[in-house]
């Protein structure tokens, strides 16, 4: 079955951290590139950091130095880890995968759109209060 699973989401006050996880099926772990979105109300959905099917990861300038995007290959899971977040990082999660034609290309200098990665989770909410 073709998935993606994220959790990890909560409420936390700012300075503080959160881990989000997105479990994917093995067929969708092989994608070549796949990325962590956000979605606040009212905002268009926006990327966050994407991962490259060889581990190479990239993050918008918004986030820079405080997410750290990973994944651990034996459990096909990525990971999120989100340091000193701030009200404005309160949005939906999604995680997401792409494989189609330059998506690995494309992947690391956000050439991809959002409607270019075919398969999302149902996603997860973060929620920062001042």
């Amino acid at each position: 079955q073709v998935q993606l699973v994220e959790s990890g989401g909560g409420s936390v006050q700012a300075g503080g951290s959160l881990r989000l996880s997105c479990a994917a099926s093995s067929s969708i772990y092989r994608s070549n590139c796949m990325g962590w979105f956000r979605q606040a109300p009212g905002k268009e959905r926006e990327g966050v950091a994407v991962i490259r099917s060889d581990g190479f990861t990239s993050d918008v300038d918004s986030v820079k130095g405080r997410f750290t995007m990973s994944r651990d290959n034996a459990k096909n899971t990525l990971y999120l880890q989100m340091n000193s977040l701030k009200p404005e990082d309160t949005a939906m999660y999604y995680c997401a995968a792409a494989s189609g034609a330059y998506s690995f290309s494309l992947c690391l200098n956000w050439g991809l759109k959002a409607a270019d990665f075919g398969y999302w989770g149902q996603g997860t909410q973060v929620t920062v209060s001042s």
